[in-house]
């Protein structure tokens, strides 16, 4: 799962991360990492970290307004892959399975959605059967048919229309690629998908090739929403999506502003999970981070959708004069980068390492917002929340230890060893959207500079990475050989987290996370052996989970910057507010109200 935010120019970016990283220190890191329960928060610091804050003061009605300072990658339920944007698209979207509106660990739980139930699993764990509940509609009133979430799945298949989205359900429905999509569907109805059958307008029957113990985290995915197929407009589809949910889309205009009315033929009795407070949903999108955050504290907005922390001008604003709204998470994403093989010298292990020792990984974490508003200092690619994950006890490369300042002397070692003891010139690709991406960049770059190496920033537009960092042949023609990024699990396994990033199954032309281009049999061997472990079996996953982090550390494929927190701003009218580890410590959009809807 990948992110966004905004741009700035990177001196000052640098250096308000700077200043303030002394303030930052004095605030409380609060919230604990339990579920929360049922509990809630009165109103103050951390009062919706982990737990609910006034749920009881929520009417209905009014506008609620987030804001960002960058557009989804899509709004396409196939190619999304924003977290915010999943967050958000359950306003539009229904999957068979969701995940629980509870705070906390008990919000990654998953409950029926357009599923009656849960669902049965053959004792092979092979076959998944589910029949859809009464009374499911689309915007128009027709019914949601089995069909219709058919339809939608078999989309994932149609990388050459619509690239950007994850393909776990066509690599474990059809691991082999016999299905080319159903826009090359010979079959009549274009649904000639083999591994999944739909006997009736209410049953569902998925057929996997070999078991899988995460299907059903899948199967909740907004990759597996449904799409009518003659309201499908293929490439154009994520200008105006067809709702399943309470909300369907007004207006939109790319990269300037969204907004959702309700959907009049939406049925709460056919929703378990959605409450539709709102009258109407707006999302107004903002290049410009700085003014976005003070508009956020003056309370003209409710909440950043973007979900990834306040600017460092805001951070500072909002500590010293509004505390109260603030919430400080550990979120499940590492934010880091890495270094594509297909872009000389990085095809070279002692180059990559070259630049690990390099890095002055306290200005790194700095650039991110400090130990508060940042997170901890990264020392390897699991993240806390993961299973298996060992934390900053493993730190193959010191970095959080003798390290963390650099080391010039092990970075010029390594140089020697990769045939470049000179150094040598390079680019980093950074999103500019993201204040604190374009700081880590500039602190990359300075400390590069020190053993040699030689870095140009180049910044793009994050909206835009699919084609552009997503893309193997433009990385390898650009000669990107550093990418800034972040990343959280898609759901909360090394599966979840790790297979999209480390195995050579999930490289693709466009839409490609695979960003190192690992090629690795030990790893999807063990990824191979991962799956087929019985869902049971925890421990053994999470040993399997470790030596996959293991193997990757050794490669040198990524420099790690930090296990992140987030420093998040709800405004004073919003209530039922709580974070969720569904979304990786983000706020649970979907069932969000307001305590003064005339406000």
């Amino acid at each position: 799962m990948t992110t966004q935010r905004t741009s700035g120019r990177r001196k000052q970016a640098l250096a308000a991360a700077v200043g303030v990283a002394a303030l930052l220190t004095t605030a409380a890191c609060g919230g604990s990492n339990d579920d929360g329960g049922s509990k809630t928060g009165a109103p103050g610091f951390d009062a919706a970290n982990n737990k609910v804050a006034q749920a009881s003061e929520v009417k209905k009605g009014g506008e609620l307004k987030f804001v960002t300072t960058q557009d989804a990658d899509s709004w396409d339920t196939t190619r999304g892959y924003y977290g915010f944007m999943w967050d958000f698209s359950r306003y539009y979207s229904r999957q068979l399975l969701t995940f629980k509106t509870e705070p906390g660990a008990k919000g990654a739980e998953l409950t029926p959605d357009l599923a009656a139930d849960e669902g049965q699993v053959s004792a092979d764990g092979k076959t998944y059967t589910f029949k859809l509940r009464d009374g499911i509609t689309w915007e128009d009133g027709k019914p949601i048919t089995s069909q219709d979430i058919k339809y939608g799945i078999e989309r994932s298949w149609a990388q050459d229309v619509l690239s950007g989205g994850p393909v776990y359900l066509q690599q474990m429905l059809d691991p082999k690629g016999t299905y080319k999509g159903p826009y090359k569907d010979k079959s009549k109805d274009h649904l000639g998908l083999k591994a999944i059958d739909t006997p009736d307008a209410k049953t569902i029957v998925f057929h996997l090739p070999s078991a899988n113990s995460d299907f059903k985290q899948v199967l909740a995915m907004t990759s597996a929403s449904p799409v009518r197929q003659d309201k499908d407009t293929k490439s154009k589809y994520g200008l105006h999506p067809f709702s399943s949910g309470p909300y369907k889309f007004q207006s939109y205009s790319p990269g300037k502003k969204l907004v959702l009315v309700r959907n009049t033929n939406w049925k709460a009795s056919s929703d378990p999970v959605r409450k539709a407070y709102p009258d109407t949903i707006s999302l107004t999108i903002s290049s410009n981070q700085s003014d976005s955050d003070q508009r956020l504290i003056n309370g003209d907005y409710d909440i950043d959708a973007s979900q990834t922390g306040l600017g460092p001008q805001g951070r500072t604003i909002a500590l010293k004069q509004h505390k109260a709204n603030l919430d400080n998470p550990v979120s499940g994403f590492i934010r880091y980068a890495v270094f594509p093989q297909t872009v000389k010298p990085f095809d070279n292990i002692h180059c990559r390492k070259a630049v690990i020792y390099a890095a002055d990984h306290v200005s790194l974490q700095t650039a991110r917002g400090g130990p508060v508003a940042g997170g901890l200092i990264g020392t390897n690619m699991l993240p806390p929340s993961v299973p298996g994950s060992e934390g900053q006890k493993y730190d193959p490369y010191k970095i959080a230890g003798e390290n963390k300042n650099g080391n010039a002397t092990l970075a010029k070692q390594e140089l020697k060893e990769c045939g470049q003891p000179n150094g040598f010139k390079t680019t980093i690709a950074v999103r500019n959207n993201k204040q604190q991406e374009v700081a880590t960049a500039t602190s990359l770059q300075a400390a590069l500079k020190k053993v040699g190496i030689t870095a140009d920033i180049y910044q793009y537009d994050g909206s835009q990475s699919a084609g552009i960092i997503g893309a193997p042949a433009n990385v390898e023609k650009k000669k990107l050989g550093i990418i800034i990024m972040g990343w959280g699990p898609d759901f909360p396994s090394v599966q979840g987290y790790g297979i999209p990033l480390w195995s050579s199954k999930y490289i693709l032309q466009s839409g490609n996370n695979n960003f190192a281009m690992i090629k690795d049999k030990t790893i999807d061997g063990l990824f191979d052996q991962y799956n087929a472990t019985q869902a049971t079996d925890e421990a053994k996953k999470a040993e399997i989970a470790k030596e996959i982090n293991h193997k990757v550390s050794e490669g040198a494929y990524y420099l790690p910057f930090t296990f992140e927190r987030l420093l998040n701003f709800r405004g004073s009218n919003v209530g039922n507010i709580y974070t969720t580890d569904a979304y990786s410590g983000y706020y649970d959009f979907v069932n969000l109200g307001l305590k003064n809807p005339k406000k």
